[in-house]
């Protein structure tokens, strides 16, 4: 694993970006820790969404409906190629062997869409119980992206309360 992200990071580098990307993610009891990943975006990255968002009235009712969209103009070409063979999760095993994350848990969210969800659905916060994960059993089952939090929350403490190796095995 190491040298192919020695390779990814070399080749973000020669294109001139800083390679790695950290950002804020809730873990095991509600703690936040610095999550890891290879850099898929431009380096102006917000400037380029609000120019973005002011031109496109459709963009923009797109993000406040989802925080995503699907034609990003922040996303690299090598970024949407890292993120489409999830390659630019690969640092997250730092993560793992640090102790902030497992290999298999609930996928950790940034703080504000913790509290938020939490609000929104009183389980959600269960899903803290254990460590977060590289993967998780809503991901595994086609729960990413643009997929109802509820149902995702709702596979995280199935995932917990049914916990077995041979699950995360599966």
């Amino acid at each position: 694993v190491v040298p192919v992200v020695l390779v990814l990071a070399l080749s973000l580098r020669v294109s001139g970006q800083s390679p790695f990307f950290s950002q804020d993610r809730v873990g095991l009891g509600g703690r936040t820790f610095k999550l890891w990943k290879l850099r898929t975006m431009v380096p102006d990255a917000e400037e380029r969404l609000k120019a973005y968002l002011q031109s496109d009235e459709a963009a923009r009712q797109e993000w406040e409906a989802y925080q995503k969209l699907s034609r990003d103009p922040r996303i690299t070409e090598f970024g949407q190629f890292l993120r489409k063979s999830s390659l630019d999760e690969l640092p997250q095993l730092w993560n793992v062997f640090r102790g902030d994350m497992s290999l298999v848990g609930p996928r950790p969210e940034r703080p504000h869409y913790v509290d938020e969800f939490t609000q929104r659905y009183p389980t959600y916060s269960f899903r803290h119980r254990v460590p977060s994960g590289l993967t998780g059993f809503a991901q595994v089952n086609g729960l990413r992206g643009d997929t109802s939090i509820l149902d995702r929350a709702r596979f995280d403490n199935a995932y917990i309360e049914g916990w077995s190796l041979w699950l995360d095995v599966k």
